[in-house]
């Protein structure tokens, strides 16, 4: 069980180490009140995964063999970050879908990459076989008690810094970070998932009523495409998420350019998806509605990211 409790703990420990994200007041077409955007892609290595990756190693022994963990990319890298940043090595397993600019990103830390598996499903079975075999530390990308603590720790500062809020629209991978921010707000906050219909996790499990695996794919499925969500976000998310919105790659390319030229801000697809939500129209929130939008990631290419201009 996540805790409000453990949630303040975990904030507590990696405070040193993470930063106090900003918010921001836009104002969206066809959206009554000005919504706020928690500008969590400005966290170390570039996305909300320090956290929970602070959150897991500074309550962890690690051994000489060091940390591993498997990743899409994000993980992989607030893992790299956070082991140079307290003394351990690092192996981190990414899939061959992995973006070059979050494989550069991990390597930028000084990690060992293993780049095998054609998704992060393959690319977690080798990690697992290698922690078997070293002993090394395993960092759990998204099903693991620490890593929700660490992900609550967002919740509990955007709870400060915009009290005001009723809705909170979160991209959805493996449920991480929704999960962590779900037990945080406890259903005082209406919670929404927002998934690619292409990596829609998620929504098949709740649809469903039980956690079922799906085939993932397009724009975002680097840092969205769980094939299956966990199963301590899943227990969270029967009880706390209210609904997720799908949305398509079109929607999140429209974002990451509003995004950019409204304030300047470099996104990559993952980190996007929420706000397509609201701008597509995918999520309408009523005239009285006060909106919270989490901007969850930045690792792309400026290369990538210029194409959505060309």
């Amino acid at each position: 069980m996540i805790t409000r409790e453990a949630i303040v703990t975990a904030a507590s420990r990696i405070a040193p180490h993470v930063r106090r994200t900003p918010v921001v007041e836009v104002m969206v077409e066809g959206v009554a009140r000005p919504v706020t955007l928690k500008l969590e892609l400005l966290q170390h290595a570039g996305s909300f995964k320090s956290r929970g990756a602070f959150n897991t190693l500074l309550g962890t022994e690690v051994g000489p063999s060091g940390v591993a963990t498997a990743s899409g990319g994000n993980h992989g890298a607030a893992v790299a970050y956070a082991a140079r940043q307290l003394g351990h090595k690092a192996r981190i397993f990414v899939p061959d879908i992995s973006s070059p600019a979050k494989v550069a990103r991990i390597a930028s830390y000084g990690a060992e990459i293993v780049q095998q598996g054609a998704n992060y499903s393959e690319a977690f079975t080798l990690c697992e076989a290698y922690v078997a075999e070293t002993g090394a530390a395993r960092v759990h990308a998204y099903d693991a008690v620490p890593t929700l603590e660490g992900q609550g720790t967002l919740a509990r500062e955007l709870e400060a810094q915009a009290p005001g809020i009723d809705t909170l629209l979160v991209a959805v991978g493996g449920g991480g970070l929704i999960g962590g921010i779900a037990a945080w707000y406890q259903s005082s906050v209406k919670i929404v998932g927002v998934e690619p219909h292409t990596c829609n996790t998620l929504h098949a499990s709740m649809s469903a009523g039980a956690r079922v695996p799906v085939k993932t794919s397009g724009l975002a499925a680097d840092s969205l495409g769980a094939t299956t969500v966990g199963t301590l976000m899943f227990d969270i998310a029967r009880n706390h998420i209210a609904h997720v919105a799908l949305i398509s790659d079109d929607d999140i390319r429209n974002a990451q350019r509003k995004l950019w030229r409204d304030m300047q801000l470099v996104t990559e697809p993952g980190g996007a998806a929420a706000f397509a939500a609201l701008l597509s129209g995918a999520y309408r929130p009523a005239a009285d509605e006060r909106v919270g939008v989490v901007v969850c990631g930045a690792n792309t290419s400026m290369d990538v990211f210029g194409q959505l201009f060309s």
